[in-house]
């Protein structure tokens, strides 16, 4: 993997400008809604996690057409994809499992009897075709035994059993509503929209294209990238919550803090623009009270502005009331989105990733280009 790759900051900007209209933004708020997010994701934050998965993606596909054309192929198969993917026996593991999963249910769907089900998962007829292709290719590259032994690791996933445990508490309070769509959201894939998925990469414009195999660990790829950024989001989430009495409260990031008071103005509806000037309505002093008016004044007939008619009084308190109303609909809506994954959470979630030493850097991909890791592999 020899590409250059610049920050994730950047590259989500220089990605969405070169992208086709094809957007996953509604189906990753789904997603991210059956990954631990609240019912109704942040649209902003949705669009920032279809950036980064793009951008990883879009990477990655460069990396494995890098490793395709060095064996001589014309298109980018589920070797090269393995290849990249070999130094992180966990994440290999899971996908190697999800590729177990794919021929079994290929077998279901061809209506093998359930007596054929139960065979040795490495048989080698065709309907193993995934699991056999992944074996003999690792163990044409294995020297050690370390990559073949993963087909025997039974040890269970410590990420995945993390997500169904979080997906328990989640539906605890839910109706029978609420439950149908968050089962909804759960079945949500990029595989079950292979088109769509390909036009999102642009594969069509690509020298060496994915063949089908490929494009299905792709998009397994791409919704662990989600499911990673969700769990990556919600520690930081929760690290971010003020908690009564903890002596390390004010040691805060100061790039969340940047980012999250960049996103609060935007969330209130409001202006990011700081009113500096000196004469500004914010920085005048309040005026001086004028003492009432005497009792000749008055008997003369002098009564003061806004005294008569109905633009005095009763004006200024419709105002305020209306002020009470706007700021009590902003404070609803702030709370509405409180329980959701802020921006900032996934900006503070990928820069921690990219340390090399911090509280994530046991999560930290084995792979890393330029100040980037790659969260699928």
């Amino acid at each position: 993997m020899s590409s250059t790759v610049a920050s994730p900051m950047s590259t989500v900007v220089s990605s969405g400008s070169g992208r086709k209209s094809t957007s996953f933004t509604p189906e990753l708020q789904s997603m991210m809604f059956s990954l631990g997010d609240a019912r109704r994701p942040l649209h902003e934050t949705a669009v920032l996690v279809e950036d980064i998965v793009h951008t990883q993606l879009i990477n990655l596909l460069q990396q494995a057409a890098e490793v395709s054309q060095m064996r001589g192929a014309r298109v980018i198969s589920a070797e090269d994809l393995l290849f990249l993917m070999r130094k992180d026996k966990k994440k290999l593991r899971r996908l190697l499992k999800y590729m177990f999963f794919r021929d079994y249910k290929s077998k279901i769907v061809k209506g093998i009897e359930e007596d054929d089900l139960l065979e040795d998962k490495f048989n080698s007829n065709n309907t193993n075709k995934r699991q056999k292709l992944a074996q003999d290719f690792l163990n044409s590259i294995d020297q050690t035994g370390e990559l073949l032994a993963i087909f025997e690791d039974d040890e269970i996933d410590d990420v995945k059993q993390e997500r169904m445990e979080r997906a328990e508490r989640q539906t605890r309070a839910m109706d029978s509503v609420q439950y149908a769509e968050f089962c909804e959201s759960r079945q949500l894939s990029f595989s079950k929209k292979a088109s769509k998925f390909r036009d999102w990469l642009d594969c069509s414009s690509m020298e060496i294209k994915p063949n089908a195999v490929a494009m299905e660990i792709l998009a397994y790829l791409a919704y662990e990238t989600v499911a990673q950024l969700v769990d990556l989001a919600l520690l930081v989430k929760q690290d971010m919550t003020p908690k009564a009495g903890d002596p390390f409260s004010h040691a805060i990031s100061a790039t969340f803090i940047q980012y999250h008071n960049s996103t609060e103005p935007h969330l209130l509806g409001q202006s990011t623009s700081v009113k500096t000037s000196l004469d500004s309505p914010e920085n005048t002093p309040p005026p001086t009270p004028t003492p009432p008016a005497s009792a000749g004044q008055q008997h003369l007939g002098k009564t003061p502005s806004g005294a008569l008619g109905n633009g005095g009084i009763g004006q200024d308190s419709t105002k305020s009331k209306q002020r009470k109303r706007k700021k009590s609909t902003a404070a609803c809506g702030i709370e509405a989105q409180s329980d959701a994954i802020q921006p900032s959470h996934i900006r503070e979630a990928i820069r921690r990733y990219g340390h090399k030493i911090g509280p994530l850097s046991p999560f930290t991909s084995a792979y890393r280009r330029n100040g980037m890791t790659f969260l699928a592999c």
